[in-house]
């Protein structure tokens, strides 16, 4: 049984295609994330399935239903955690709890316990009665989680929820989402242009660029499209040198934007005596190497030609398209 289907899903603004017929699946219970550079179309996916915009063209069921056809079904068996913050700031973490509960219908003494027992789940109990503009970032993330889990919802949308976030509070986001999922067997679904993110949460990963899903599955197979271990070499002057490191032991070989080569080859510890060995014959001159196992950003510069970065974004033109949208 599925939690969400998508098929072929578009949505264009105006002549721009922000989504372009992308289709995949989330299990029940299981953490699926869209890993992507900003403006991939991760936010506007999000939108989609949370009914806040309406598709082009395609179909998505969310938690069984049809995103357009029953759109007030399925709000109320999700939650959403937005990329910029939602919550009032001037009104106490508690307040806001408890409004947000309201407006899904909970009664007063539902929500007096609920409140208590969210609100300490995400460590904000001792600061309940404190207005939230005197809340750091990570505190304030903190609360929307809570916040959105009041209704207990069976389905859980995180888009970029520890974008901005220092190390420390991002790790502590990450332990409430795996709590989530072992307490409740809730599913999550994640936007994320973190790679780490994408490899400490998620069960399965789509990768997703310009509009497009590229890639789907787990870190481990999403890392063995790339398969071998990868050195990369400063040469003194790599594109004229770059077509002399040649040798049956490369499986693969690229002049990177930074002017770093990329050589993809089975074993990197026994590669780079020959390699070395290799530039001395043919008078090229290495003046730095590193190597590591595959990554996801080794995945995504394999699909791709570049690395996930964190500029970018949509176009503001496009974000006030959503706002409007969103306020109807």
């Amino acid at each position: 049984m599925h939690a969400i289907e998508v098929e072929n899903l578009v949505k264009k603004y105006g002549d721009f295609e922000a989504v372009k017929g992308i289709s995949f699946k989330v299990k029940k219970g299981e953490i699926f994330a869209f890993l992507g550079p900003n403006g991939a179309g991760k936010t506007t996916t999000v939108h989609v399935l949370t009914t806040l915009l309406r598709p082009t063209a395609g179909r998505a069921i969310v938690a069984g239903h049809d995103v357009v056809k029953e759109p007030m079904e399925v709000r109320k068996k999700i939650g959403i955690v937005f990329q910029d913050p939602s919550v009032d700031r001037d009104l106490t973490a508690y307040e806001n709890m408890l409004i947000h509960g309201r407006i899904y219908g909970l009664s007063r003494n539902e929500l007096k316990e609920k409140i208590e027992m969210l609100l300490k789940f995400v460590e904000l109990w001792e600061f309940r009665n404190r207005p939230v503009k005197f809340f750091s970032g990570g505190m304030q993330r903190r609360l929307e989680i809570a916040r959105a889990l009041l209704h207990e919802p069976e389905i859980l949308f995180l888009d970029e929820p520890t974008i901005g976030l220092d190390p420390q509070t991002r790790a502590h986001i990450w332990e409430y989402i795996k709590a989530m999922k072992e307490e409740h067997d809730m599913t999550i679904f994640l936007t994320t242009h973190y790679m780490d993110e994408a490899e400490q949460l998620a069960d399965r990963i789509a990768i997703m660029d310009h509009g497009k899903i590229i890639a789907e599955g787990t870190a481990d197979e999403l890392k063995k499209l790339v398969g071998n271990d990868i050195i990369y070499l400063r040469l003194e002057s790599p594109k004229e040198e770059l077509k002399c490191i040649k040798a049956d032991f490369i499986k693969g070989c690229r002049l990177l934007p930074d002017g770093r080569v990329r050589l993809d080859v089975e074993n990197a510890a026994e590669a780079l005596p020959k390699l070395f060995e290799l530039a001395s014959e043919g008078g090229v001159k290495i003046l730095e190497v590193t190597y590591h196992r595959p990554t996801l950003n080794d995945v995504f510069l394999h699909l791709t030609g570049r690395e996930i970065r964190d500029e970018g974004g949509e176009s503001n033109a496009m974000k006030m398209v959503m706002r409007a949208r969103m306020r109807r």
